[in-house]
């Protein structure tokens, strides 16, 4: 395998984790065996946290978060390529989460390896066993990551010094996975409770994450892959399909120890759900550690990895701000599928802290707010606002990652029991609830009704998980384990279609939205969605000219699809003219944009929101009829096109990522043969 025939001299890194443990003698991946390394538990401490730091990657965060029913490429490069499964051409981009794993788990089999056989005080053990026990979990959880996307891979579970070839097949992903499992069984048998140990962040793995982990490789294991026969080799493309192992009884185990983790955790009693979602992802971006978030990437400082949080992924913004103590320069690749926020009931707080319905203008001069259309919104979680200062620097934001949330455990111990009882018993409503209670700030009335039938409980658990855990790494794989990849997606791009013609359940969506600036972006940012009034074309008609209506119906053009209109406050209430204000009231003027939220007036976008081209007479400011015709919608090529969304998706081949030709399987004779067998 990669790993085997080349692995890297890597320097030794300084980690500075957030926890204030500064690992100055990290051992490198090539000299983690070395007996000095085993001789006092610090320096065997040092080996085993030398593993967290390739368990992340900015593919997970970017190229391979993107492409879903969550968020888009807004980019016109190889990675928009990538996001919209046209693998054949770019697949080589797609090394880093494939070689950082390995990575990780040649530090994980050292230390397993290795510290067994450590002599250490009575006082000690505790320690020495929770170091063994997280080096199994950081081996498990970094196979899950591969398999996850590159199906069956080489597998090793001893150090490189042991090894006698250089070379390995594919493992079939059922033996992985099981091996996975019981490596985590194993672990959470180690390890000490979070509350109870030597740890002090949830940036290493405790009981309470293991169990987690545990959880979620037990799902993918028993749940659907897109397979085929690994016995003859170059492989028949005929054998393709998407299926789950053929052992149901082993299926139906896996659903149990999936199950039976979760609710060692819930038991526990320790994790819970804080009560204001935002505040979830605003301690990531602060370093402060929290009930509900069991297992994070850290990420501070200039000597770890960067995989970019908040810049790639973060909230639109344009231009820089330089100034002393300043926001920088933000970055933004991506964009929330336009359909996405109107998955959410207007009331539940998790849309506005997901889908960001504003940009930033970033300028020493002073940073401003723009409202994002529909097709401009952005990924919220990960905010520079909601920081307390600048990071490292713009593209390295030092935000942490979820890796785990006491949310996921909760909906996870729901999927399982649905799973084992065909149908969804008390306890695993009572899961669904606590998440949709939280959503909803404990208004019971809000929260819906929660369906019990196997099938309409597993699509409420589809959708839910979305809603909770969007952009958090998940959802591309979880749909493929699902079985549902393509299908889900293709019919995304057709609700996609049904909003840009505003039809079916998107026939009351109204086009405009007026919003004023009362605010400036800066650190700390209490703001998470802007305020705004929701208009439509009867509204706009008889407040603006011919020309300003002209202007907001321009959809392609980014100086146009917005007017800026004097409205009339009353207190809370909101007059468009003058003379609709009742007589003897205080008045103030106030200047609000109305914002056509379907064009491209927005600070990062792919296209507007319309499937049609129209045309119409151009009129100039004084409302004169020029006879030019002016477009007022374009034919979307980002929607529709050649090469719109998803326009590389193929059922029964996309599920699974192809190798890469020239840095996996042309440096691994053992996987001559064996790419997957759709490329």
């Amino acid at each position: 395998m990669k790993k085997i025939t080349a692995i890297l001299s890597m320097s030794a890194c300084l980690l500075a984790f957030t926890s204030c443990e500064d690992w100055l003698n990290m051992p490198s991946e090539s000299k983690a065996d070395s007996s000095t390394v085993f001789e006092s538990l610090d320096r065997a401490e040092m080996a085993v946290v030398g593993a967290y730091n390739s368990l992340n990657t900015q593919e997970l965060g970017y190229q391979l978060l993107m492409g879903t029913d969550e968020c888009v490429s807004t980019e016109s490069n190889s990675k928009y390529n990538v996001s919209n499964y046209d693998y054949t051409n770019t697949s080589s981009m797609l090394n880093s989460t494939y070689t950082s794993m390995y990575k990780a788990i040649e530090y994980a089999n050292v230390c397993i390896k290795n510290l067994p056989a450590m002599s250490v005080s009575e006082g000690e053990q505790t320690k020495l066993n929770g170091l063994l026990g997280e080096a199994f979990a950081i081996r498990a959880y970094a196979y899950w990551c591969i398999v996850r996307f590159y199906g069956d891979v080489p597998y090793t579970d001893v150090p490189t010094s042991d090894l006698t070839t250089y070379s390995s097949s594919r493992v079939s992903r059922d033996i992985i996975y099981d091996n996975c499992v019981a490596d985590l069984q194993r672990a959470v048998e180690l390890l000490p409770w979070y509350d109870e140990g030597y740890l002090k962040t949830p940036e290493r793995i405790s009981k309470n994450a293991a169990y987690g982990i545990l959880a979620r490789v037990a799902l993918y294991a028993a749940g659907y892959s897109l397979r085929w026969d690994l016995n003859t080799v170059p492989y028949d493309k005929a054998t393709v399909k998407i299926a789950q192992r053929d052992d149901t009884e082993r299926i139906r185990e896996l659903y149990q120890i999936a199950a039976d983790a979760c609710k060692a955790v819930i038991v526990h009693g320790k994790n819970g759900l804080l009560d204001d979602y935002d505040q979830i992802f605003r301690d990531l971006g602060n370093q402060t550690y929290n009930e509900e978030t069991i297992f994070e990437f850290g990420s501070y400082g200039p000597n770890g990895t960067n995989v970019r949080t908040g810049y790639t992924n973060g909230i639109p913004t344009s231009g820089q701000d330089n100034s002393t103590g300043g926001m920088g320069k933000g970055g933004g690749a991506m964009i929330a599928m336009p359909t996405f926020y109107f998955e959410f009931d207007k009331d539940d707080q998790r849309r506005d802290v997901s889908i960001c319905n504003y940009g930033l203008k970033l300028s020493s001069n002073g940073n401003e707010y723009q409202m994002n259309t529909f097709a401009g919104m952005g990924v919220g979680k990960y905010r520079i606002n909601w920081k307390s200062e600048k990071g490292t620097k713009d593209d390295r934001r030092d935000i942490n990652w979820p890796l785990l949330r006491y949310a996921d455990v909760l909906l996870m111990y729901a999927e399982a029991l649905n799973e084992l009882n065909n149908g969804a018993t008390v306890e695993a409503v009572n899961a669904v609830k606590q998440v949709r209670m939280r959503a909803f700030r404990n208004d019971e009335d809000k929260i819906g009704t929660i369906p019990t039938s196997y099938e309409d409980f597993r699509n409420y658990i589809i959708k839910e998980r979305k809603l909770e855990l969007s952009n958090e790494g998940l959802r591309k794989s979880d749909l493929a384990r699902w079985g549902i990849l393509v299908d889900y997606l293709t019919e995304e791009k057709a609700k996609l279609v049904r909003l840009c013609n505003r039809e079916g359940e998107y026939v009351d969506v109204k086009p405009y939205r007026a919003y004023k600036l009362t605010s400036t972006p800066k650190f700390l940012d209490p703001t998470i969605a802007l305020d705004y009034i929701e208009m439509d074309e009867d509204d706009v008609k008889p407040i603006l000219t011919t020309y300003e209506l002209q202007k907001l119906h321009i959809m392609n053009n980014g100086s146009s699809g917005y007017v800026e209109k004097t409205f009339y406050e009353v207190g809370d209430k909101v007059y468009y003219t003058k003379d609709a204000v009742p007589a003897g009231q205080k008045v103030e003027e106030v200047k609000y944009t109305i914002l056509n939220m379907f064009s491209v007036r927005t600070i990062k976008q792919k296209g507007n929101l319309s499937v049609e081209e129209k045309k119409e007479a151009g009129v100039d400011e004084n409302g004169n009829l020029t006879g030019v015709d002016v477009t007022i919608c374009a034919n979307n090529a980002w929607i529709t096109g050649n090469t719109g969304i998803y326009y590389g998706m193929k059922k029964n081949m996309v599920e699974i990522l192809p190798f890469s030709t020239t840095a996996i399987i042309d440096v691994n004779p053992g996987l001559a043969g064996q790419q997957h067998p759709c490329y």
